[in-house]
């Protein structure tokens, strides 16, 4: 098949979805606020209404419900990090068929708990791995070995097809200008759907894929003209969390996208706060890629006066979650500024840093004396943008206070936020490694047990915020001669790392002064396997 006819076989796909046995068509809201702030007309297409809570069950259905009676006998399995699975599992339920639905490890028990109350008897749930990737190698192993029928999440024409209904309610329900669709990205199955459709019909429309900066497989895909396989995704955003995309949808992709927007996790966090300001509903990550990939583009492409939709595609948020996302939607709006600000530790130089704040709010204020001639402080400034923090650092710099800038540092914003005024002379050949692991029973105990037991930790930080990993910020004490072993070590472990040792706030905020270092005595926490 020629690649018009292919292109016509799925749209005629997309007109004859059969979705709305189960899906229903979602609203196109107006996001005012939001609208007001970009200068821009913004809607926002909510899949996050569905009844799952996910555009997901369009594609899942729409693919069993075209099963043959043999394929429906034999039961069918998927992979999903969540939101397929419950759409597999209300299409099993629905049609009497069996499903066995793999799940990784770190799915968000909100989806796991859903995926067993829809599908009831209908559904198994098996938990592999630490991703989506990790969870589709079980579940092919186990169609190998039982003869299930795959149903994709997202290389599948008629999932796509389902997928590609979105953008035909999108176009139906604004028929004016037009500028851009914005579409977030795992596999793709989703926005090779709606560019297939919108260009078959509006081609004049820009489709915009969006992924977090973490897991940007068709990004990259499409960079460099062939499919990517990652070494790792970031699990934020755990819905569109995919290592490699599929086939079918990167070819569909690559010759109907207009491009690509990577998105930080600030951003996507502020995202989610625009949302709930317009709509009072929350969207998962995943579900709030869109939003923040279309402010970004917005102010990139220095657009005004422009229509532009952004698919809201889940909402299937752990509660947990949200006190990391409160944390850092203030950074991603830049409506906050986060500084490591050094005055002198003498009469006055606190009142003179007060006046230099005017009247600007702080969020956060951390302080512990530590030298007879310096203080160091972490403040957090409520701001009205990145321009405004710059004003500030200046206004700092005048009075002849240092200033560090950390609103953009992940070490900062994620632990020594909560660590201010840990210095300590003891802690001589000192290493500091950010870690991640999966969030999960057991995980912090077992990355204990691998640690060397002859080398003394002299700082740990580990907070759990609600979210898939777990970030662990260790110091630990590595004489010279043992850096070697050390190396192998960090490539034996298993865990993903980061050597923060040179991190400019950690030198300042948490280090002994190079002349106090010399005259360190040993000290530290020796573990025992």
């Amino acid at each position: 098949m020629g690649v018009r006819e292919a292109h016509l076989d799925l749209l005629r796909r997309v007109l004859t979805a059969r979705v709305y046995e189960v899906a229903r068509q979602t609203e196109l809201d107006a996001a005012p606020a939001l609208s007001r702030r970009l200068g821009n007309t913004v809607l926002l297409k909510r899949e996050d209404n569905q009844p799952v809570f996910s555009f997901k069950l369009r594609g899942a259905y729409n693919k069993m419900v075209h099963l043959d009676a043999a394929a429906r006998a034999r039961g069918v399995i998927t992979a999903s990090a969540g939101n397929h699975a419950q759409g597999v599992a209300l299409a099993a339920a629905r049609l009497g068929i069996r499903a066995v639905i793999v799940m990784p490890q770190t799915a968000p028990q909100v989806k796991v708990d859903a995926v067993r109350t829809i599908g009831g008897d209908a559904v198994e749930v098996v938990l592999a791995g630490d991703s989506y990737s990790d969870a589709q190698t079980a579940a092919a192993a186990l169609q190998m070995k039982h003869g299930y029928t795959l149903v994709h999440p997202f290389d599948d024409m008629d999932v796509i097809a389902g997928q590609g209904t979105v953008a035909m309610e999108i176009l139906r329900q604004h028929a004016g200008p037009l500028h851009a669709i914005f579409v977030p990205v795992g596999g793709g199955g989703l926005l090779a759907g709606v560019a297939a459709f919108v260009k078959a019909v509006r081609p004049e429309v820009k489709v915009i894929g969006v992924q977090s900066a973490a897991a940007d497989a068709m990004a990259q895909s499409l960079a460099k003209d062939e499919r990517v396989l990652l070494d790792e995704v970031g699990l934020f955003a755990d819905g569109t969390a995919v290592k490699q995309v599929g086939e079918q949808t990167f070819a569909i992709c690559r010759r109907h996208v207009d491009g690509m927007v990577r998105v930080d996790t600030d951003a996507i966090c502020a995202a989610i706060k625009d949302v709930f300001a317009d709509t009072r509903s929350v969207p998962e990550p995943s579900g709030a890629l869109a939003v923040a990939g279309l402010k970004q583009y917005a102010a990139a492409h220095g657009l005004k006066d422009a229509t532009l939709v952004a698919i809201c595609s889940g909402a299937n948020m752990n509660f947990d979650r949200l006190s990391f996302v409160v944390e850092r939607a203030e950074v991603g709006e830049q409506r906050e500024a986060l500084f490591a600000v050094t005055i002198p530790e003498e009469r006055g130089s606190f009142r003179r840093f007060c006046e230099a704040l005017g009247r600007h709010s702080l969020t956060e204020f951390n302080y512990r004396i530590g030298d007879a001639r310096q203080a160091h402080l972490f403040v957090g400034i409520r701001t009205g943008g990145r321009a405004e923090s710059r004003a500030l650092a200046h206004t700092f710099e005048a009075q002849g206070f240092g200033v560090l800038d950390l609103s953009d540092d992940e070490l900062a914003k994620l632990h020594l936020r909560h660590m201010v005024g840990g210095r300590s002379p003891l802690a001589h050949d000192e290493l500091l490694y950010r870690f991640d692991f999966p969030e999960r029973p057991g995980a912090l105990t077992r990355f204990l047990a691998q640690l060397h037991p002859d080398w003394n930790v002299s700082l740990f930080h580990y907070r759990n915020q609600g979210a898939d990993h777990g970030h662990i910020l260790v110091g630990l004490q590595v004489p010279p001669a043992e850096r070697a072993l050390f190396a192998r070590f960090l490539a034996t472990l298993g865990y993903p790392y980061r050597d923060e040792s040179a991190n400019p706030a950690y030198r300042l905020l948490l280090c002994e002064p190079p002349q106090a270092a010399g005259h360190a005595m040993s000290g530290g926490v020796a573990l025992a396997r």
